[in-house]
């Protein structure tokens, strides 16, 4: 990234693919605030999600709008969020006041269906996993940095970091 533009990081995919981690270990090494685009949902999308109801384009458009507010508002920062499809990566990058970087953590649906079953306290049952899957269009090369999560953290980090290096925070 060039000139005096902060740095707008979404850090993407599906459920249980490690978001707020990565998010988390990235804004560290980067010196930038994270923040979970979950908290951002409101009570409403989150009660769907915990009784096993995939959202709906119309559950999703005023979340986005929110993590397109606080890119736009708190730039520079790291924000996890699903961004499923193209047009939610869209709206993102309409609303955030600036480029948008997308950062897609891709990994099979047993690796990850593992680790949803492993995690506590989070509302997103691994009975939505599959939805998550069939809304996913994979961002391509010119939409995305692509990793995969078949690997440590750190090697995640590692891998993602120096795309980063020189850019404005």
């Amino acid at each position: 990234m060039t000139g005096d533009c902060p740095l707008r990081i979404v850090i993407m995919g599906v459920s249980g693919c490690g978001k707020s981690s990565v998010g988390a270990a990235l804004a560290q090494r980067l010196g930038l605030p994270y923040r979970d685009g979950d908290d951002l949902h409101p009570a409403e999308n989150v009660a769907k999600m915990a009784a096993g109801i995939a959202l709906t384009d119309a559950d999703r458009w005023p979340w986005l709008d929110r993590v397109a507010q606080k890119l736009r508002d708190e730039a520079p920062m790291i924000i996890g969020c699903s961004a499923l499809r193209r047009v939610y990566r869209d709206r993102i990058r309409e609303g955030a006041g600036g480029p948008v970087r997308f950062i897609h953590l891709a990994g099979d649906r047993d690796l990850i269906a593992g680790r949803m079953a492993q995690r506590q306290g989070h509302y997103m049952p691994p009975s939505l996993l599959d939805s998550q899957f069939a809304a996913l269009e994979p961002p391509g090369p010119d939409e995305a940095l692509t990793v995969s999560i078949d690997q440590p953290l750190a090697g995640i980090i590692d891998r993602i970091a120096p795309h980063f290096k020189g850019s404005q925070a």
